[in-house]
């Protein structure tokens, strides 16, 4: 009898179009999603499938069902290369540098700009340093390669003050160091926007009590600014983590050549030439698949740490 009389009322209807209230309101956003899911879906994760030639002695003529099945064989052969491990130690040593260096140099940049008071000229730095983030790798690299050629300006100045000219992309002892440089070089000025947000947030009457305190402007920036930026700081950091295994593959494909080999060859740029230049197929995905599954628990162990000392969480 109850249900009767609920349908009768209208009561359950009613309740229908409460619930769907919150969806009737942003499924336009969803519908927007699709294009995007769709792509995602045919260029991401159908394509997964050719990670199969990783385990085949893959020939483009046989396919993917006729070449031979060869198991963990490129695997095997790929860690008893004698050269691997000196790739493995660029990658860390050139992505590890870049996050330390940009982090180190953005923070830095942020509390100094944070310290002027004219708003032109705030804004006006702001947009100058956020600017090269806009430029692509291809572009800035040959910037770079005509920048730092032994007749080039950097070495002009170094050779006005008596020193001696390097040849900065041709040289082991200096690539490593260009290509941490460089990148932050282009990339510091959006972390750093990122940071001066973090400073917006600081209560300027922390600032009012420091200097009743008689703090002067080193301790404010000590006792007050630093710890105010510290959750972002340690934010950035460990979603950073995620991006160990990525040195910087357009960046470095454009500026290397086989004299740095020894320094500046990474994993991408190793799997780039094995794989469409050599035509190792096989290999060059055996290499990608066992980057990609390192990268994937990097980025599960960054979130952890996101979430346990930022409060940060996705879902």
């Amino acid at each position: 009898m109850n249900n009767v009389s609920d349908r009768i009322s209208g009561k359950i209807p009613n309740r229908k179009r409460a619930l769907l209230a919150p969806w009737a309101r942003v499924y336009p956003l969803y519908v927007m999603l699709i294009p995007g899911i769709v792509a995602i879906f045919i260029f991401q994760y159908i394509p997964m499938y050719g990670v199969i030639i990783a385990f085949q002695d893959f020939r483009p003529v046989h396919g993917f069902v006729g070449s031979r099945f060869v198991g963990l064989h490129w695997f095997r052969f790929v860690l008893n290369m004698p050269e691997f491990g000196n790739i493995i130690r660029n990658t860390f040593v050139i992505a590890v540098g870049k996050v330390i260096a940009d982090q180190v140099v953005a923070i830095t940049f942020a509390l100094l700009l944070n310290e002027v008071r004219h708003s032109f000229y705030k804004r006006s730095l702001q947009t100058a340093v956020y600017l090269p983030n806009f430029l692509s790798w291809v572009i800035i690299g040959g910037i770079f390669i005509d920048i730092l050629s032994t007749r080039g300006l950097f070495n002009d100045f170094i050779a006005l003050l008596g020193f001696e000219r390097q040849f900065f992309l041709g040289s082991n002892r200096w690539f490593q160091a260009t290509m941490i440089w460089t990148d932050v070089w282009k990339q510091f000025g959006f972390n750093a926007i990122l940071y001066l947000a973090a400073l917006t947030n600081i209560n300027p009457e922390l600032y009012e009590s420091g200097i009743i305190d008689g703090a002067n402007r080193f301790k404010l920036v000590r006792y007050i600014t630093i710890p105010g930026m510290m959750p972002t700081i340690i934010l950035l950091a460990t979603l950073n983590l995620g991006q160990i295994m990525e040195a910087g593959f357009e960046q470095i494909l454009i500026m290397y050549n086989p004299a740095v080999y020894r320094t500046g060859d990474i994993i991408d740029t190793f799997v780039y030439r094995a794989g469409l230049i050599d035509a190792q197929f096989s290999l060059a995905a055996a290499v990608g698949l066992g980057k990609s599954v390192v990268a994937f628990f990097l980025i599960v162990i960054s979130y952890k740490l996101a979430y346990k000392y930022a409060g940060y969480r996705i879902f």
